[in-house]
């Protein structure tokens, strides 16, 4: 199957029209998304095996369920940050990691992914679930670009995400023409997450692919080579 960036669909709203949603859905959002979400996430934690002591951005943290993890992994020594576009969010996300104690070692911040404000080469590793197919077509590379920046020689990424790969089936068909016509609550879009990676110059390491409700979901480790 020949694989092709430009066959996906578009996401044909402005980062300020996201926002907007991200506010409004941020008290709820563990009740309409958070729960379908966790298998997946606990298996792009499983394959970013973060370590005691590393320095770890998590992008698009939602309502913080994954800084929370993440946070407990790296330890005392070890720093966690994430960057999220919605203030909502970003609201709910520092309530759970101040309920777990666990201020003194993470920061989290509202903020743009295309412009990540972090030093070159300071990562130990990056994580997105349900994040990289918000961002449209031009965007990806953009978003991928700034994480390889950031990342150290042989630093980390996983991506999780819906996955245009595998047969199209009814359930699918009828998710894009959601996306397409309800963009406010369907606004993810299955993208060939591997392929972009791929593209941006990452080095694939392992690529799983699952099923959400019969659609397509990819989770995929890559790593930053070179010296």
């Amino acid at each position: 199957m020949q694989m092709d960036q430009q066959d996906i669909l578009r996401v044909n709203r402005s980062r300020e029209q996201a926002r907007d949603s991200y506010n409004r859905l941020s008290r709820w959002y563990d009740m309409v998304g958070g729960q379908s979400e966790k298998r997946y996430r606990s298996e792009g934690l499983r394959l970013l095996d973060v370590q005691p002591g590393e320095r770890v951005l998590e992008i698009g943290y939602g309502t913080g369920h994954v800084i929370v993890a993440l946070a407990r992994r790296v330890g005392g020594e070890g720093r966690v940050y994430g960057i999220d576009i919605s203030d909502g969010m970003l609201g709910v996300a520092t309530a759970r990691v101040s309920e777990a104690g666990l201020e003194d070692r993470v920061e989290l911040i509202r903020g743009d992914a295309m412009e990540l404000p972090y030093d070159e080469d300071s990562l130990d590793a990056v994580f997105m679930s349900f994040t990289l197919e918000l961002f449209d077509n031009p965007g990806i590379p953009v978003v991928l670009g700034q994480c390889l920046r950031v990342l150290k020689p042989g630093g980390r990424m996983v991506v999780v995400s819906m996955s245009a790969c595998g047969t199209e089936g009814t359930v699918m068909k009828l998710y894009k023409w959601a996306h397409r016509n309800i963009p406010s609550l369907f606004d993810c879009r299955p993208i060939y997450a591997r392929k972009a990676l791929e593209d941006a110059g990452f080095h694939v390491v392992d690529d799983e692919l699952m099923t959400m409700s019969e659609l397509p979901v990819e989770v995929v480790l890559a790593e930053k080579t070179g010296g």
